[in-house]
């Protein structure tokens, strides 16, 4: 379309639209995603090998839909209205996510938990189908619908423009991976208060409208280049045309081409057929390069899982396991810079010739070292966790609710002293469901029924000869790092407890409550009985479990806080999130070296009509990789973690491998040299005919025939 650019400080007006509409958008896609595993563990309540598939699986798509979205804007609808329809397609994709995350509409007894957990699943499952449908198809046109925008005489301005662009697309990601856990770590709803995960996919969801709405508000300023025809069409067209006249031709009196795309010579152009030569070249060396995304995109779900055993203290500040993700944005705008600046210098300078291949297989090693201390950590978790009964086993720990010391005897242990209001060390795990259970001296015995796969506490009375309490404890960590609290009454009246957030109830004597969940923090607990009440506080980690004891001693009044004892169950996490930052380190200098320069490698590579095939075929790669992790988390079932992490560093591994010895044989091409020897092809065949009518001689023609058709085999026939 034919609209005057107006042009403020030397850049097209309308970019400014697009620049704002690219950080919107992306803001809302990095929000979105960075909370997603956790709502599929602890909303929909799915167990992490399933919200790890579907994640990745989500992801793939967003990566497939690309080349769907390119052939759609260059064949038919063009950039401009691609991108406006499949923004209202993302922008009710966030939506329907943001309004799957309120629990409040199937809980009807208010609980704080959905009843038809069918609803919320299905509308979520609909809100990412249309999400990567929206975010994948936009994705090849945004940039390159900006660069349209420049006149011919704007080279600097674009190129600078593409820089913001880049910036815009972290910034986007940095600035959403710290608000939207923050968000979703508050507390809303209209009945129960739980997690908001609605708000923090609603305030993506709100982005992305903003994203669409400064759009269009641009569209009388944009200039719209027409569909010219897909290239990823005719490509296709040719390479099946190639197959199925190869396979015409299969039997042995037919003689053999110097490469099987030579088939294709009988319909198609053969500068044509050579950019697609070198395109393939180039596609066959990206056949091991899905095992690097496999890895790299484990941040959002596999490591993320991980951070939610781990203790998120920073001094004063708190970081939410999906806030760990801010590293990866971060040390990509530290280590981009220093890189090219800093490291690629030093290397030319020590006289390496550290061509793009070398660095990306150095890249795919640094992402398997990624994953080598992502098992180093969990090993150090593994160590801090609770061992829960096994299916044939039950737990059982001891609280001596008297004034004065007992003396425990059970099976197959040793004679236990528990002091006057305290509790046994650790749980003592039996075989067997009934067990024999003395207590005092001289002793009173009772026979004890436990349950099987489940940890309880006996709550041994002051006079022997009550009734013998058995409570039913926790049997996994508390989620999202939490913790989980309950109180045992000692006294012999009844005690209300609550504090800012919950309410515990009435705790009738000698008796206790259900558990209730506190998070990280200081909470500080109101004790009340009668007109007698009592403030107690106490500092919260993550993810611990605690019973607190308040003893037949108990007196109410200003010193009452070390009067109550505190029973560690769970203990809380103590693995500190900043030996996560290793591992981030390492597969974001994995990514910069492999990454950026597998795009800048495939640029240079690729012939000047076909860089956006060769841009969906790395898209692709992106896709495959995430759909290995489905895969190999299915094939492979690993019991530990830790060992599923060091079997996607050993694949990555043996991959680099493979990757540098296809590496090592490639042969580095100029593709516009290529084609200027095509097109001076074609004006000698042109001066030839001349001569040719003229009576010349054909000789001169044949030797500059055999010429193109020595380059043509230069490319080697690589499938």
């Amino acid at each position: 379309s034919s609209v005057k650019r107006k042009n403020v400080c030397g850049y097209p007006l309308s970019i400014f639209f697009i620049v704002v509409n690219e950080f919107c958008e992306r803001f809302s896609y990095y929000g979105m995603r960075a909370v997603l595993v956790l709502y599929f563990k602890y909303f929909l309540q799915w167990d992490e090998d399933l919200a790890t598939s579907i994640y990745h699986t989500f992801v793939a798509l967003c990566y497939l839909t690309p080349i769907l979205g390119a052939i759609v804007a260059d064949s038919w609808l063009g950039k401009f209205k691609t991108i406006v329809y499949l923004s209202i397609v993302y922008t009710i994709g966030q939506v329907a996510m943001a309004v799957s995350a309120v629990h409040d509409i199937t809980d009807s007894n208010r609980d704080g938990t959905p009843d038809n957990m069918t609803f919320h699943v299905a509308l979520s499952m609909v809100g990412l189908f249309l999400i990567a449908l929206g975010t994948g198809g936009i994705k090849p046109c945004v940039a390159a619908f900006g660069g349209d925008q420049f006149s011919e005489h704007q080279d600097k301005q674009r190129r600078t423009f593409f820089s913001v662009f880049y910036l815009c697309i972290n910034g986007g990601s940095l600035l959403s991976t710290i608000i939207t856990p923050i968000l979703r770590g508050q507390e809303c709803g209209i009945y129960s208060q739980q997690k908001c995960y609605s708000l923090a996919f609603g305030v993506p969801a709100a982005l992305m409208v903003v994203a669409l709405v400064v759009f269009i508000v641009g569209s009388g300023m944009y200039y719209k280049a027409e569909p010219e025809g897909n290239i990823m069409l005719d490509v296709c067209k040719c390479i099946g045309f190639a197959i199925k006249n190869r396979y015409r031709h299969r039997s042995n009196q037919y003689p053999r081409r110097q490469h099987w795309m030579d088939w294709a010579e009988e319909k198609y152009d053969k500068l044509l057929i050579a950019q697609i030569k070198m395109v393939l070249k180039v596609l066959f060396l990206y056949i091991p390069l899905p095992m690097f995304w496999t890895l790299f995109d484990q941040k959002g779900s596999r490591w993320t899982l991980q951070a939610t055993t781990m203790n998120g203290y920073f001094g004063k500040l708190v970081i939410q396991p999906d806030q760990m993700q801010i590293f990866n944005p971060i040390l990509i705008l530290t280590l981009v810079p220093i890189m090219d600046s800093v490291i690629y210098p030093l290397i030319k300078k020590c006289g390496f010739n550290f061509t793009p291949l070398k660095r990306m297989t150095v890249g795919m090693f640094l992402a398997a070292m990624a994953f080598v201390c992502a098992a180093l950590v969990q090993v150090e978790i593994d160590k801090t966790l609770p061992v829960f009964p096994s299916a044939s086993q039950s737990q059982l720990k001891l609280l001596n609710m008297g004034s004065s010391a007992v003396t425990v005897n059970l099976p197959g242990n040793e004679s236990l002293t528990l002091n006057a209001a305290q509790a046994s060390d650790k749980y003592f795990t039996f075989e067997t469901e009934r067990i024999i259970v003395s207590v005092g001296s001289p002793g009173m015995t009772q026979a004890i029924f436990l349950k099987r796969e489940s940890r309880q506490t006996l709550l041994i009375p002051s006079v022997i000869s009550d009734e013998w309490l058995l409570t039913q404890d926790l049997t996994s960590k508390p989620g999202q790092g939490n913790n989980e609290i309950r109180f045992v009454n000692g006294m012999n009246m009844p005690v209300n407890v609550t504090t800012s957030a919950v309410d515990l109830g009435l705790i009738e004597p000698f008796y206790y409550s259900t558990y209730s969940t506190i998070k990280n923090g200081e909470t500080k607990f109101s004790l009340l009985s009668g007109s007698q009440s009592c403030e107690y506080i106490k500092d919260f980690g993550f993810g611990g479990s605690y019973t607190f004891f308040i003893p037949s001693t108990f007196v109410f009044g200003p010193d009452c806080q070390d009067s109550i004892t505190v029973v560690e169950d769970i203990e809380p996490n103590s693995v500190h999130m900043a030996l996560q930052i290793p591992q981030y380190f390492f597969i974001t200098a994995g990514e910069v070296m492999f990454s950026v320069t597998g795009l800048e490698f495939s640029y240079s590579q690729a012939p000047s009509n076909m860089k956006a095939v060769l841009q969906a075929g790395w898209l692709f790669t992106v896709a495959i990789g995430n759909f290995i992790v489905l895969i190999v988390a299915e094939i492979a079932k690993l019991p530990n973690k830790w060992a599923e992490y060091v079997l996607f560093a050993s694949l990555l591994v043996l991959v680099c491998i493979i990757f540098s010895t296809m590496a090592y044989f490639y042969t580095y091409i100029d593709p516009s040299e290529i084609e200027d020897q095509f097109s001076k092809k074609v004006d000698e065949d042109e001066d030839d005919k001349d001569k040719r009518e003229s009576g010349e001689s054909r000789q001169a023609v044949q030797s500059r025939s055999r010429q193109v058709n020595l380059t043509l085999f230069w490319f080697g026939d690589v499938f």
